[in-house]
């Protein structure tokens, strides 16, 4: 009797094997030649080093604020070009972090990044240390700061080759969002550790700043231990997948126009929500707060930038995390397209509150912005579903890469576009650009019988 050649392919196929560094006859879509232990334990150790890595990225936003305060003598604009110098490097390093899955695999990947989390850690641990510390030595560590966010464009398409694509908008949506959990974390204890000593290093002799001793440095050290347990775990329980392509190879997927598509799209869901994250303190202070025309007035109570700051990393990791399960079962393109419809509303309802006569305008920008920030994580887990759905899972990985190094760039566009424009009429182009990508998702993604249905 005869074999088909559907037969006859899949007896070739090597029996699924676990045992050594890379795993031989791994087929995620087949439920014989996937081992879901494996997958979930990828998952935990690279969210683990990732959360990390925005730790790392952020933590010049955390330590800045207190240069001036322990000896520093920087201008505004000095201290403005220090935080933004991780969101640009950060970008560029996602150009390259995005070819490394399929050239180092995932075990090495994962865990030379965790080491390499711990250069500019330990730069900024000794540079503060020196009030004399040149200008240049603070842009280069904060610089390097900039690997911490690289690596999500490694760490997103390696974790995809791990999942069947029923289970991708989970389990990228619980990566990218516990890993966005670190930009919050670290602008939330990185002012506490300043506080007081710790790991035992109390004779290094603390620096007086407007209310008290301060050990600034603790914010950078704090999480050398935790990056060095990231990188063991990463080299003992990590293993590799066949999913080999040269930069060259790789490069096929600005062939696919989804490419291009996707990158609109999660500019919207990530690149303006990252800059309006980063930039969420000083809108405040200026519009609503100290620095408004209401200080100059003499008004009092007026609202603190520096209280809502971590509020749109948190809301947006969060919400990006639960939506992660709804878009495997709804899909994730009509997800994305509520994104940006609620984007559209929600920053057209703060532009409208963004010239104020009266401090009282401040409630409903907040519930505007507050609101945005959950559109934003919405469509972030909507986008990361819609990859691998629309494109192959090697072009989806890489596509996932790139996208996420053109988004990244936010934070530094966004500070520059405020420094050009006012506020409001940023928000309103922003209003603009949200619409276009609604029209552009509901017509190639979310509606009946689209194109590229996902």
């Amino acid at each position: 009797m005869g074999v088909s050649a559907d037969e006859s392919s899949e007896q070739k196929l090597p029996e699924l094997d676990t045992s050594g560094r890379v795993i031989v006859g791994w087929d995620p879509e087949d439920p014989q030649r996937w081992d879901s232990k494996v997958a979930w334990k990828t998952l935990i150790v690279s969210t683990y080093s990732l959360f990390l890595g925005f730790c790392v990225w952020f933590m010049v936003s955390a330590i800045a604020p207190k240069l001036n305060e322990i000896g520093f003598d920087l201008s505004s604009a000095q201290l403005y070009w220090l935080t933004a110098m991780p969101g640009l490097s950060g970008g560029l390093l996602r150009l390259v972090f995005m070819v490394l899955p399929p050239i180092l695999g995932t075990r090495m990947l994962v865990g030379l990044s965790s080491l390499l989390y711990i250069i500019p850690m330990v730069g900024w641990f000794f540079a503060v240390q020196d009030t004399s510390t040149s200008f240049g030595s603070l842009m280069l560590l904060a610089v390097l700061c900039g690997i911490g966010g690289g690596t999500f464009s490694g760490y997103m398409p390696s974790t995809g080759y791990f999942f069947p694509k029923r289970l991708s908008g989970t389990a990228l949506a619980i990566q990218s969002g516990v890993g966005n959990l670190g930009m919050s974390v670290i602008q939330i204890i990185g002012p506490w550790l300043m506080g007081f000593g710790l790991f035992g290093i109390t004779f290094i002799a603390p620096m007086r700043g407007d209310e008290g001793a301060l050990w600034v440095f603790n914010a950078a050290i704090f999480f050398v231990p935790w990056a060095i347990v990231a990188a063991i775990l990463s080299f003992w329980l990590l293993k590799d997948v066949p999913v080999k392509a040269n930069i060259r190879q790789q490069l096929d997927i600005f062939g696919n126009k989804n490419t291009w598509y996707m990158t609109l799209l999660y500019v919207m869901t990530f690149g303006i929500y990252s800059g309006l994250s980063a930039q969420f303190a000083l809108i405040i202070n200026s519009t609503f707060g100290n620095d408004s025309q209401f200080a100059e007035q003499g008004l009092t109570g007026l609202p603190s930038g520096v209280t809502y700051a971590f509020l749109g990393p948190l809301i947006g990791s969060i919400v990006r995390v639960i939506w992660g399960p709804l878009c495997d079962k709804f899909g994730g393109a009509i997800w994305t397209f509520v994104s940006g419809v609620g984007m559209t509303a929600t920053l057209a309802l703060c532009a409208a509150n963004l010239n104020p006569s009266n401090p009282d305008q401040f409630t409903p920008f907040l519930i505007g912005m507050l609101a945005f920030f959950v559109f934003a994580g919405i469509g972030n887990a909507g986008t990361f579903k819609q990859m691998p759905m629309i494109m192959p899972k090697r072009q989806a990985g890489g596509a996932i890469g790139f996208t996420a190094a053109i988004a990244a760039f936010g934070p530094f566009f966004v500070g520059m576009a405020l420094a050009s424009f006012s506020v409001q009429s940023f928000f309103i182009g922003c209003v603009i650009y949200c619409l276009a990508c609604s029209v552009l998702c509901w017509v190639m993604y979310a509606r009946k019988h689209a194109p590229f249905p996902g």
